[in-house]
């Protein structure tokens, strides 16, 4: 029984090392796009503290984006935790899938644990791992990619809070170069893609401007925009199953 015990321990020693190990160019590529987080973080009021508190909880780099700029324009705690649902909305898919690479007998505390620090990035490598995923494997990914995630959002505030404004306004074109970054690889990929973020960029605009939509919140304005878009996405041009995909439903 010690042997078995001992060798579990080895085995999941081994994986948290290559988590470690993997998550390192994460780390590095966290660390400098959330300092330009930090920035919104700064422009919003928030402190050194709330930001790293808000980074360490939330792992999200555009469901904190959209949770910092209500927060500016004095949105209420129900526009804010809508917002930060259909932001993060991605992340249960990712959880139910990543759940099926656990074996059977993982406990529930080590999926629970494994499900809260999911991000897209820490989702890609432990998808791609062969056979039954390890959960000491995320965990060495998470210490080392999480921590860097929530000082790169308090160097941020704190450079904010000392740059004079111009650089902080220099330094806040680095989130658009983000959020490209995000955008233009899919868009290239699909067209339908690049229609609806150029549909997303014409209505946010027009809602503005409309007579009773513009006395909304913009909190109120973007949540309603994405339900109606992704929606009429969904509807319109819905995603089609692969040949695989379609044999794995019918079993």
């Amino acid at each position: 029984m010690n042997s078995i015990h001992t060798q579990n321990k080895h085995i999941n020693l081994h994986a948290l090392q290559e988590g470690l190990r993997d998550g390192i160019p994460i780390a590095l590529g966290y660390l400098a796009v959330s300092f330009s987080l930090g920035i919104a973080a700064q422009a919003a009021g928030l402190t050194p503290f709330q930001g790293f508190l808000a980074s360490i909880t939330t792992n999200a780099s555009a469901g904190e984006y959209a949770c910092f700029m209500a927060i500016s324009t004095g949105a209420a705690i129900t526009e804010l935790l809508l917002i930060m649902l259909i932001t993060n909305g991605r992340y249960l898919l990712m959880s139910c899938s990543l759940s099926q690479k656990f074996s059977p007998g993982t406990p529930l505390r080590h999926r629970l644990l494994a499900a809260f620090a999911i991000t897209d990035e820490i989702f890609g490598i432990s998808i791609a791992r062969g056979g039954y995923l390890n959960p000491y494997y995320m965990y060495g990914a998470i210490l080392i990619a999480s921590p860097c995630w929530a000082l790169g959002t308090v160097l941020g505030i704190v450079a904010g809070n000392i740059l004079p404004l111009r650089a902080v306004s220099a330094l806040s074109v680095a989130l658009y170069g983000m959020f490209l970054a995000v955008i233009v690889p899919p868009a290239r990929k699909e067209k339908i893609i690049g229609v609806l973020i150029v549909v997303s960029f014409v209505l946010s605009f027009a809602s503005e401007h409309l007579p009773v939509v513009s006395s909304l919140s913009s909190g109120t304005r973007t949540i309603i925009l994405t339900l109606v878009i992704s929606a009429a996405a969904a509807v319109i041009r819905p995603v089609k199953l692969t040949e695989e995909e379609k044999s794995d439903e019918i079993q």
